[in-house]
This record gives structure tokens, C-alpha cells and sequence, in this order.
């Protein structure tokens, strides 16, 4: 194992050089029989890519292992590999998520656990997916060794990971053959440098803090006007739950709509990173389809199709139909919208638009930059929006890697999440029970 030399204060030259011969040996000697068990793989994580364990050598071998780690290292990505033995000390319904949160770092994790597999990704890093789906693909058919099992896992999960290595993998002197005299100087660098670096680190951290502020505060002016437009909505509708004529159906469409206020509510009131606003847009959502379902019943007319909200606002309620439209210089695509809008769109009047606060002034919602996506994302869902929005500053945005990475979560791939580390972030392996099993699948 390697200690970090930038955490420790040497106070002379010579207690620099007892600290370079103490790191040079403990990297020189071999793990200890000690170091087994959960704690020690994430120790071993945060140091470098792969790490196999004690009783896992047959499965794959130090230069496989090493190779594997420099292909994860050249690409700059934060997968971490780990190959274990199925020994009660990791059990297999509960090792993936624990090393994650052992090692406490944003990633994409992969475990080969005796001859099965298993994997998991942080929302920001990859999603539930598409984890699932590349490890399904890694489980199928004929049974594989470890080496190409992993090694085909990799490489297909490479390309699609957000996200940077985290800052621990860097390389040190030793495994590069420097000798000790280099250790001495590098840890000196360290020492004199490590202020200027820990200083880098802070600042970075707080303008994302005050990014992650900004992004909420924008959001809650726009979803409390949200609430309160759906607020309105239901106090038009003045239903009573007594009133005559009123039979089941509509009791539960009301119902319906007013446990989806509440939660819009519930949720803002308590939201730590843009991403959670989706929660609280697709309550609202939920919310004004119950209600157009209980105004029909009412109305004695045909109950409506469940469809999208209004493209150009949200607040008009579910579409009623497709209508064509292009924004200022970009491709005619067909949206959701509302009858109103339709009505405006065939009689060549400009839709009625959704407008949001920016510094230059009140732009549409898909103009006004990536702050936005998780409230249009909540009513639209993933897969719709980034069509409807191609062409739009936001559609852009989305469209760019580091987009999720900045605004799906409170911290990007290779991020220390350490005690912060939400387990519902985490996604893609089956931690529920059975696990791994002999075979390669679950």
C-alpha cells in the first residue's frame, strides 16, 4: 500500500527521508495476510484501478492485472476493478454496494466475485441501465475467464463513462523504479507544494458548491410558480369529494392530484442537488393529468389520452395534439401542445412560451442554459426531451458528456463523496439477494 505523503507535515529533511523509506517499503512489500475484507479492497481502490485479493490470484495474474489497470488509467476514467474470493467475508448480496461506500469515490465499480460478476455505477458516472445492460452482456452465453470477462467489460464501459480518475490513482515514483533519492525530492515537492494544491482543491470544491446553489435557486423560482399555478388549478376546479355526482373515480382522481401537490411541495422543500427537481416536475405532471381525467368526468366527456405536457409551457397542461415548429434558426421538429397553442401555431402566431429569469433578461426555458434540464426532464422524461429540444441552447447542453456529470448529482466521477455517498445514487447490480453465482451471472 502507498501513504500519501501531501497529508503528512515533515518538519526537516531527515523525517522526509524516513518517510520516503517507510512509503518505499511498504509499496516494495507484499500485502500482508491482514489486509483482506472489504476495508482492504477499498484501500487498495483508491490507490489504483484493479486490485485482486488475497485467495483471487489464480483468477487473474499480476500482469493481466496490471495491464488491465494501465488500460483504465490511459483512458482517465473512473472504473475500479476488483477480483475477490467467494468467501463469507464478502458476501455476494452486499459486497458491491459496500465497497463503494468503503471506498468513497464516485465511479463505475465491476467485482468478479469467485467465477461470478457483478457491477455498479453512481447516476452521475453511468446510469442503472446501462450498467445492467453491459454487464448482462458480460454474463451471456459461454462461461469466461476472468481476464477476457473483465477485460470485455472494460472496454465497452470506457467510451460511455463520465466523469475523470479519481486524484489518487497518480503516479508515484515507485512504481516507475525512481529511486530513493527521488522519493526524497518528490516528497519534498509534496510538502512545499501541498498547501498550493489543497488550496486548488477548496476552491474548486466551492465553486461547485455555489454552482449547485445557483442551479437550485434558479430552479425554485420556477417550480414554486409551478406549485403555485397547479394550486390554482385545483381551487378552480372546486371539486368536493361529497358534492353530488361525485362517485369514486373522481374521489381518486382528486386524490391523486392533491397527494402530487404535496409532494411537489415535499420535495422542494427539501431538495439538496438540481437533479432531485425532476421529482417534484413529474409529481406536477402526474397531478394535472388527474385533474384533466376528474374535469372530464365532470364534464361527462371522453376521458383524456395520457400524453406529454405542452411543449412551449407545462403549466398549460397534458397536450392535446402534435403541432410543427422551429426555433429561431434551427429545423422544424414536431412537438406536444396544448389546444391554445395549436390554435396560435396554424393561425402563424407565436406559441404562448415558458420564459425564465436570466441575466439578459426573461429568455424561454430552452434557451436559458443547462440549469433547467432537470425541470424540463422531470415533465418531458429522458428519452423525448433531447429531441424536442435539438437546436436549443439547453438541447445543446444536454447533448454535451459532461452534462449529467454537472447537473445529475452532487459530485462528477473520480469525486471523494466519502460520508456523503447516497446508496439510491448507485445503480445498476442487484444487491436485493443471490448475487453472484458460479457461472458468471446472477
Amino acid at each position: 500500500m502507498r501513504t500519501r505523503l501531501i497529508s503528512i507535515r515533515v518538519g526537516s529533511l531527515l523525517s522526509g527521508l524516513l518517510l520516503a523509506l517507510a512509503t518505499t517499503a511498504l509499496v516494495a512489500a507484499p500485502q500482508a495476510s491482514a489486509d483482506t475484507g472489504v476495508a482492504a479492497v477499498a484501500e487498495a481502490l483508491k490507490e489504483g484501478p484493479v486490485h485482486v485479493a488475497p485467495g483471487a490470484e489464480g483468477q487473474l495474474s499480476t500482469a493481466q492485472a496490471d495491464a488491465l489497470a494501465k488500460k483504465i488509467k490511459d483512458a482517465g476514467k473512473p472504473v475500479f476493478v476488483a477480483v475477490l474470493p467467494a468467501t463469507a467475508e464478502f458476501p455476494a448480496d452486499k459486497v458491491l454496494s459496500a465497497v463503494r461506500a468503503e471506498t468513497g469515490i464516485t465511479g463505475l465499480y465491476a467485482i468478479r466475485l469467485g467465477d461470478g460478476f457483478n457491477a455498479g455505477a453512481d447516476r452521475a458516472v453511468m446510469p442503472a441501465n446501462a450498467v445492467r445492460n453491459l454487464s448482462e452482456a458480460v454474463k451471456t452465453g459461454t462461461p469466461m475467464d476472468a481476464n477476457t470477462q473483465l477485460n470485455n467489460f472494460v472496454d465497452q464501459a470506457l467510451p460511455q463513462v463520465k466523469g475523470g480518475a479519481p486524484a489518487s490513482w497518480g503516479t508515484t515514483g515507485a512504481d516507475a523504479g525512481v529511486p530513493v533519492g527521488g522519493l526524497v525530492a518528490l516528497g519534498a515537492v509534496a510538502v512545499v507544494g501541498g498547501g498550493g494544491a489543497y488550496a486548488l482543491v477548496r476552491r474548486n470544491r466551492r465553486k461547485k458548491e455555489e454552482a449547485r446553489r445557483e442551479a437550485i435557486a434558479r430552479l425554485g423560482v420556477v417550480v414554486d410558480e409551478d406549485i403555485t399555478a397547479f394550486g390554482e388549478e385545483l381551487e378552480r376546479l372546486d371539486f368536493h369529494p361529497g358534492e353530488p355526482g361525485a362517485d369514486d373515480a373522481m374521489r381518486t382522481d382528486y386524490e391523486q392530484g392533491l397527494d402530487s401537490y404535496d409532494k411537489a411541495k415535499q420535495i422542494m422543500a427539501s431538495v439538496r442537488y438540481p437533479e432531485e427537481v425532476k421529482g417534484a416536475t413529474q409529481a406536477l405532471e402526474d397531478g394535472r393529468f388527474a385533474l384533466a381525467t376528474l374535469d372530464a368526468r365532470r364534464q361527462g366527456g371522453p376521458l383524456p389520452e395520457r400524453r406529454s405536457p405542452c411543449f412551449f409551457d407545462p403549466r398549460h397542461g397534458p397536450s392535446t395534439e402534435d403541432g410543427s415548429w422551429a426555433p429561431a434558426g434551427g429545423a422544424v421538429r414536431t412537438v406536444p401542445v396544448c389546444t391554445a397553442d395549436a390554435v396560435r401555431l396554424r393561425d402563424g402566431l407565436d406559441p404562448a412560451v415558458r420564459t425564465v429569469d436570466t441575466e439578459h433578461g426573461p429568455r424561454p426555458y430552452y434557451d436559458a442554459g443547462p440549469a433547467y434540464g432537470p425541470w424540463a426532464g422531470g415533465y418531458f422524461g429522458g428519452g423525448i426531451l433531447p429531441g424536442l429540444l435539438v437546436g436549443t441552447m439547453l438541447g445543446s447542453m444536454m447533448s454535451s458528456p459532461a452534462y449529467a456529470a454537472d447537473y445529475g448529482g452532487g459530485f462528477e466521477g473520480g469525486d471523494v463523496s466519502g460520508a456523503d455517498f447516497n446508496p439510491s445514487d448507485f445503480g445498476g447490480g442487484d444487491f436485493g439477494g443471490g448475487g453472484f453465482d458460479g457461472g458468471g451471472g446472477f
